[in-house]
């Protein structure tokens, strides 16, 4: 498959768009399914959304600033996966789309906004785990971590349907395997 290299708009519209996204397969699921996981350990579509959101609030943009206001000087503070998973415990799957929303509206004004320039692509950090990273590294990743979870829902509301769909299975890729 042949790479695509970013630009800054393109980054913008595509993560200006996962919200209207998620809603779309989410908005209006009955609870259960909101709530169910494709298997043990996986994350549910609620858990989802709660890491969506909490990455939008001390994650992507956070890191995305550090970069640019201390470069190197600064490591990133590192990821708590957990805190997510409480917040989708202790909240409705409505109020966590819509903090959801308005985090990612919030960072994609601020993106939007914030006058960079191709230059700026490339200039670098210091992640906990990977060393020096940049910006562009870490503005496709956050494009791709939400595609990556966007395919993680659909596939567990399909799955939901495994012991249902009967001879159908066969036909369905997306039954197929763990991952």
């Amino acid at each position: 498959m042949p790479q695509v290299p970013i630009r800054l708009e393109d980054v913008a519209v595509a993560l200006a768009r996962t919200p209207t996204v998620v809603r779309a397969l989410l908005g209006g699921v009955p609870e259960a399914w909101a709530r169910a996981s494709e298997r043990p350990g996986a994350w549910s579509p609620a858990e989802v959304v709660a890491h969506l959101a909490y990455g939008e609030r001390v994650d992507w943009p956070v890191r995305a600033r550090t970069i640019l206001e201390a470069g190197e000087a600064s490591t990133f503070a590192p990821f708590d996966r957990a805190a997510s998973i409480r917040e989708a415990d202790a909240r409705s799957l409505e109020a966590l789309l819509g903090a959801f929303e308005a985090a990612r509206a919030e960072n994609v004004a601020w993106l939007r906004g914030a006058g960079l320039e191709a230059r700026d692509l490339d200039r670098t950090g210091t992640h906990p785990d990977f060393g020096r990273v940049t910006l562009r590294q870490l503005l496709a990743t956050w494009v791709a971590h939400d595609h990556g979870h966007v395919v993680q829902i659909a596939r567990t509301l399909a799955r939901l349907t495994r012991d249902e769909v009967g001879p159908w299975a066969a036909y369905l890729s997306v039954m197929d395997g763990a991952a």
